[in-house]
């Protein structure tokens, strides 16, 4: 058997998703990231071998996200794309006439316009946490609730409340006085989903036509107060696909599929996840912008750089 694997790395999140020839998830695993993204993808990679029936051949292997380029160099991809093509590309492949992508996840959150099947349109929010899903983390915790309990509360809210959620901080206060003048924690809760969707609208999807199927995919796809604020505010339904929050690593692998098809993988294999990787940095003098670049290595080996503003060590051919 055949597999296409697709590892999406982000700054909260690690997803590792295994497709079969006839593009089926045969096996998908979410992890957090902790700030350690070389252990992450090399314990992802583990997890899903264990996941996979025994001698599977991996024939594809493509990454995204943030560390897109660190995960690809660890693993040995065939194809390193950026999110909004693999995100993109995971969408079609359930909802084939999709034409707008709303992605919210733990530190960032993205729309993308599409038309006829091509993106024509993105915009992104890499700056403030208010219109993210660490934003609901840290309510959530506030209010002492899970983020698991964080919708189902949301959804018998009564008469929700208007929560001030264009910053996390006026958010807090505004969340603290509805509180002490006795709103209830549902009303509080689903007014955070309004606060969420009104802040994604009116930054990340500002100027953007939103028009329908909408797909809404990231790990805060799993809010299903979030997906009825979304209605809400659109009005028209909201597409949850399934693997939603794995979105990007089914994109991933999908690109490598179709990368490797007639010539081999340069997929390095699971032994990877035994390696033990070094990454060290230092400051290149060739021109006036003292970049920081980063190096990973192993056995003494470098095996990649990369930070520059220009691609003079991209491009550079490494050697020990």
């Amino acid at each position: 058997m055949k597999v296409y694997l697709g590892v999406d790395v982000g700054s909260v999140t690690t997803k590792v998703v295994a497709l079969d020839e006839e593009e089926k998830v045969l096996a998908s695993l979410y992890l957090r990231t902790q700030g350690r993204p070389i252990e992450a993808i090399q314990e992802g990679l583990k997890l899903i071998q264990e996941m996979l029936p025994s001698g599977v051949e991996v024939a594809g292997a493509g990454t995204t996200g943030s560390a897109r380029y660190l995960a690809g160099v660890v693993a040995g991809a065939d194809t390193i794309k950026n999110e909004i093509t693999a995100h993109a590309v995971g969408a079609l492949h359930f909802v084939p006439d999709v034409q707008t992508i709303i992605e919210i996840g733990g530190q960032d959150s993205k729309i993308i316009i599409l038309r006829d099947g091509v993106v024509t349109d993105f915009g992104m929010n890499t700056v403030c946490a208010a219109g993210t899903g660490s934003f609901l983390d840290h309510q959530a915790l506030r209010l002492n609730i899970s983020i698991e309990e964080f919708g189902p509360l949301a959804l018998q809210s009564k008469t929700p409340v208007r929560i001030a959620g264009r910053c996390t901080v006026f958010a807090e206060s505004d969340m603290v006085h509805k509180q002490q003048v006795g709103h209830s924690k549902e009303d509080i809760l689903y007014g955070l989903c309004d606060a969420l969707v009104r802040n994604y609208l009116n930054n990340v999807a500002l100027g953007k036509e939103t028009l329908p199927p909408v797909v809404f995919q990231g790990g805060v796809a799993f809010n299903i107060g979030i997906r009825r604020a979304l209605e809400e505010v659109l009005k028209t339904p909201i597409i949850v696909p399934p693997h939603h929050e794995s979105m990007g690593a089914i994109g991933a692998a999908l690109l490598a599929k179709e990368m490797v098809a007639g010539r081999g993988t340069s997929f390095k294999g699971f032994e990877v996840s035994q390696v033990k990787y070094r990454t060290t940095s230092f400051e290149c003098k060739a021109c006036a912008n003292l970049c920081e670049i980063a190096q990973l290595s192993t056995n003494g080996k470098v095996l990649a750089r990369w930070g520059g503003r220009c691609d003079m060590w991209e491009r550079t051919s490494v050697k020990s």
